[in-house]
């Protein structure tokens, strides 16, 4: 999958401001919506049960994100995304912490069935969890995995739930079960900002609102996200979090389809 095609889906969601509808958990919700629109997108964070079926409905994508947990939020997730797919709104959801407590795991196994989902995206555990695959999981952060147990976890997800599957990590992993590919790059400062797991999940969301291949959607979001996050490191230093943060807000809003090419080098995409 070349640069150019992926760069094309970016002129996309930048042309076409979508609008994101986020159903996520209280402590992402600024970040994410600030994040959206220095992409380009259009957030709106609408979670009360009277409006959230009209919202889903005209909203080019519906990010699903099980971080801060209730029932009132679930029921909402559930009205909102049936909502989206009766009406053709592709679907992404976050399984936050799956695999950390019973409830957390269930919930999210029962998501995955209704509404359903379009994109899963998550960590090793979670993504592993959610398909009754132990994996370790502290909190909401996964223990690693090879490359290869990644590549076989992805795949694996996507036939088994029939949807296509983000595994994110040191190098993050999309599959729909026959076409896989790994995405190189970013920086260990991701893991030392709250929040930008979610708010990648939303970037997916918005590169999937305007491009209906899921697997290149969320390649092109990764790819994207990946270059603008070590854009945004070279600029704040490897060892400031709180310059970070900032910084990575203004590379998703200048990072352009001519930038996505890793700093290093190497293949940002591979298929594998």
């Amino acid at each position: 999958m070349d640069m150019e095609r992926i760069g094309s889906v970016l002129e996309q969601v930048r042309a076409k401001s979508p609008l994101v509808h986020n159903i996520t958990n209280v402590v992402v919700t600024n970040f994410t919506a600030n994040g959206l629109l220095a992409l380009g997108a259009s957030p709106v964070m609408a979670y009360a049960a009277e409006e959230v079926a009209d919202m889903a409905r005209i909203a080019g994508a519906l990010v699903l994100n099980m971080g801060t947990l209730d029932e009132s939020v679930v029921a909402s997730m559930r009205l909102a995304g049936r909502s989206a797919r009766a009406h053709g709104v592709p679907v992404v959801f976050d399984p936050v912490g799956a695999g950390a407590t019973p409830y957390r795991t269930e919930t999210a196994r029962s998501l995955v069935q209704d509404p359903g989902v379009s994109i899963l995206r998550g960590n090793a555990a979670e993504v592993a969890n959610v398909i009754g695959i132990p994996w370790d999981i502290k909190g909401v952060d996964s223990a690693g995995g090879s490359g290869e147990q990644l590549a076989s976890l992805v795949v694996q997800a996507s036939r088994t739930l029939g949807c296509v599957t983000v595994v994110t990590g040191p190098e993050d992993w999309v599959s729909d079960g026959e076409r896989t590919y790994r995405i190189s790059g970013g920086t260990p400062l991701l893991t030392k900002v709250t929040g930008t797991g979610c708010l990648l999940t939303s970037v997916i969301g918005a590169f999937a609102a305007v491009e209906p291949d899921g697997v290149l959607a969320a390649v092109s979001a990764l790819a994207f996200y990946s270059a603008a996050a070590e854009r945004a490191v070279a600029l704040s230093g490897a060892d400031r979090p709180g310059r970070f943060q900032s910084e990575l807000l203004d590379q998703l809003h200048l990072t352009g389809s001519g930038d996505l090419q890793p700093l290093g080098g190497e293949p940002r995409v591979t298929a594998w």
